[in-house]
């Protein structure tokens, strides 16, 4: 999977130098920006990764114009994607020790479980995200991948933070039954913490993070209540798309994507 516009280049990475290129980067923005935990060992290699990354095909952006000499700092972007298949047949879905999903494992539907998505601080504003969805699209459509889940973030450990923002997604993205999986009992924060007359929808956009709302305008859901990860210090909720669900403006991103591979 290859797509070029100009400089940059998204592709699956194909050595574990590029792999340890991604962990490196994603070092950067989880440990060093958001404030994650990290074991002593990873901390010393610079490197955010878990048990579950050998499992993980690793989706990685590459900017060949960087200049650096590095290379574990060639990656400037990185997805991580577990289908279902390998999933079930290794460790299982890194979202399961957060929520029950029961409903995607004993779905016969084609799956893929996202992750741990980031771009460098300086190309935030420019084409990265673009460029890296664009890669995403065709990893999906040549997959015939029907359902996309993971967890996304809200900075942060503290619901009331971000009251508004929790309790606009229960009352309006509510994931449909089939696709509902639900925090751990053990861990479940109630996402309506508001009321629905009492959402203030301009004030709750505003605290929802870009990843997020870019999945709600691709017409993704969420599930049922918020998952309190004191360890990489967020608060996540399980974000779901069914590109059966998506209406013709949807399914045409997509359909885009994959033409620029």
């Amino acid at each position: 999977m290859t797509a070029e516009q100009g400089r940059f280049e998204v592709r699956l990475a194909v050595t574990p130098e590029e792999v340890a290129s991604a962990q490196r980067l994603r070092y950067r923005v989880f440990v060093e920006e958001m404030g994650a935990d990290a074991a002593p060992d990873d901390r010393a290699a610079g490197l955010e990764r878990d048990g579950f990354d050998p499992y993980f095909d690793h989706l990685i952006l590459l900017d060949h114009a960087r200049g650096v000499e590095d290379p574990l700092e060639q990656v400037i972007g990185v997805y991580r994607l577990m289908r279902k298949e390998v999933a079930l047949g290794g460790p299982g879905f890194y979202g399961a020790d957060e929520y029950d999903l029961s409903k995607l494992v004993a779905s016969p539907r084609r799956i893929v479980e996202l992750g741990r998505s980031c771009v460098a601080q300086e190309y935030r504003r420019g084409a990265a995200m673009h460029l890296m969805w664009n890669g995403l699209a065709d990893y999906v459509l040549s997959r015939d991948i029907e359902i996309m889940f993971g967890v996304a973030s809200f900075h942060g450990t503290d619901p009331a933070q971000v009251a508004q923002a929790l309790s606009f997604l229960h009352h309006t993205h509510l994931a449909p039954d089939d696709l509902r999986v639900r925090a751990k009992p053990a861990h479940y924060q109630p996402m309506d913490l508001l009321p629905r007359d009492q959402v203030d929808e301009v004030a709750a956009r505003k605290q929802i993070p870009a990843l997020i709302k870019a999945y709600l305008r691709l017409g993704g859901f969420v599930g049922e209540g918020a998952f309190i990860d004191h360890n990489f210090n967020t608060i996540d909720v399980c974000l779901l798309m069914d590109t059966t669900r998506m209406s013709a403006r949807h399914r045409a991103f997509y359909s885009r994507g994959q033409e620029a591979g």
